[in-house]
């Protein structure tokens, strides 16, 4: 399975619960964001991509990429908790966010959007912005201090299959090419 890292993301730990309830020995490689995970997905048709719902440009990657990503799953699972952490500001005035959970960020603070929640505490945890909305366990992981703890969020993720790759299928040609 691949998906987005660094470790501590909420998509991290879908992906070992996916091989968990289908009784699967696998490996989670994660990747900076969800496209460079399609990328380096080898187009062999065993491996796989794990998505979230609320992931701001699924139906881009998606629709993208019919002809070698198929949807095969998807399932509910709560998120860890997710949290407003900082190193000790009170209230930051400036916070990392994932676009996703962007909503959570207190109002008034400006934001320096990321790529996930994960890198949102890296980046706090290294002096980048003051605070950051994360997980629980990235904010533990980098010695954070939790402001506001939102609780889990019950999400919707998704599995996409690559399909191999068959070198006599022509690729297909882009809607509105030539155009």
């Amino acid at each position: 399975m691949h998906t987005l890292g660094p470790h501590g993301t909420n998509l991290e730990a879908a992906s070992h619960e996916w091989l968990r309830r289908r009784g699967v020995k696998g490996t989670v490689e994660l990747h900076p964001s969800i496209e460079s995970a399609l990328e380096a997905v080898p187009a062999d048709g065993r491996h796989a991509l794990t998505a979230c719902a609320v992931y701001p440009a699924l139906h881009t990657l998606v629709f993208s990429n019919l002809h070698r990503l198929h949807m095969i799953d998807s399932f509910v699972m709560p998120t860890h908790n997710m949290v407003l952490a900082s190193t000790g500001t009170g209230m930051p005035a400036t916070v990392a966010s994932h676009p996703a959970p962007r909503g959570l960020v207190p109002t008034g603070a400006r934001i320096r959007e990321v790529l996930s929640n994960s890198q949102a505490a890296l980046d706090c945890a290294a002096g980048e912005v003051e605070g950051c909305i994360t997980t629980i366990v990235a904010a533990e992981r980098n010695g954070l201090r939790v402001l506001s703890d939102f609780g889990p969020v019950p999400m919707v993720f998704t599995v996409h299959q690559v399909l191999a790759v068959d070198a006599e299928t022509p690729a297909p040609i882009a809607v509105g090419a030539g155009r």
